[in-house]
């Protein structure tokens, strides 16, 4: 199992969204790098759902994903801010994943918990400047965010 982090406003797409909904498409990313990322999911692998652009940002919960390699509709939607024109079904420049609720944590794991416990090289969520709405996360790393969230 790999472990992930992706982020998402809460005013958007939040925890309790996908609570409610139990499963979603992860749609809309336009980063290559997190792009690259989203082709290298594997259903099981769990990923932490953080809140962006909210005081405090952090870790609101678990999700898992539960298929992967699904070419992001809203790249062929005209309607769709994500709309790519150089897109084609044939050769989909978009993919992304569904992913399925798993919890959700009774304490936010604020960005400034992140910060105190792990270096920029240990996670990258905590790296000045970075933008990048899906991550990776290494193992030992994930297991400490782990109990922290309990």
């Amino acid at each position: 199992m790999n472990y992930w982090l992706m982020k998402s406003e809460p005013d958007v797409y939040g925890i309790r969204d996908l609570k409610r909904d139990r499963q979603t498409i992860w749609d809309g990313v336009r980063n290559y790098q997190a792009r690259n990322f989203l082709r290298s999911m594997q259903p099981g692998d769990l990923v932490f759902f953080y809140h962006s652009n909210v005081v405090p940002p952090g870790i609101a919960g678990l999700m898992k994903v539960v298929e992967s390699n699904i070419a992001d509709p809203t790249q062929f939607d005209f309607a769709s801010r994500y709309y790519d024109v150089k897109s084609t079904k044939e050769s989909p420049r978009w993919q992304t994943v569904c992913v399925e609720f798993v919890e959700e944590l009774s304490t936010l794991v604020s960005l400034d918990t992140l910060r105190s416990q792990f270096s920029p090289d240990d996670l990258l969520v905590v790296r000045p400047g970075n933008r990048l709405s899906v991550m990776p996360i290494n193992p030992e790393v994930a297991q400490k965010i782990l109990v922290l969230a309990r």
